[in-house]
């Protein structure tokens, strides 16, 4: 009966150890888990801070784009203002020298005509070489 106790008493350290040990294995894969969940955590947190990133740097790069092309339309309009302020003193100042050729024919016609003649000549002989 010996052996049987013996057998008995080994059987329920064995009992005992299996089940210390199904503990140990099932507190292990709770750490594995939870460290699992928070890792799983953590690169949440990683890819939305980068996804806030990204969006501000969208942000800014929109409103800069958006700066930028608001300063080439100002600068186009000034350049076309100023274009049109050159174009109206270069319109002017051709209608003052026909003015003023006007008058010098009205005033002095068989000059202006020996003028045009000599201007006619001479440009002839420059455009025929």
């Amino acid at each position: 009966m010996n052996k049987s106790v013996e057998s008995a008493a080994n059987a329920a350290n064995a009992a005992a150890n299996a089940a210390t040990a199904a503990e140990r294995i099932e507190a292990r894969a709770e750490r594995v888990k939870q460290a699992t969940s928070d890792a799983v955590d953590h690169t949440k947190e990683a890819v939305d801070r980068a996804a806030d990133r990204v969006e501000a740097g969208l942000h800014q790069a929109t409103d800069k784009a958006a700066q930028g092309a608001t300063r080439a339309a100002e600068k186009a309009e000034e350049v076309k203002l100023r274009g049109q302020e050159v174009y109206g003193d270069a319109v002017d100042k051709a209608n003052d020298w026909l003015d003023t050729a006007r008058e010098y024919v009205r005033e002095k016609p068989v000059q202006s005509l020996a003028i045009a003649v000599a201007a006619g000549w001479l440009a002839g002989r420059i455009f025929r070489n």
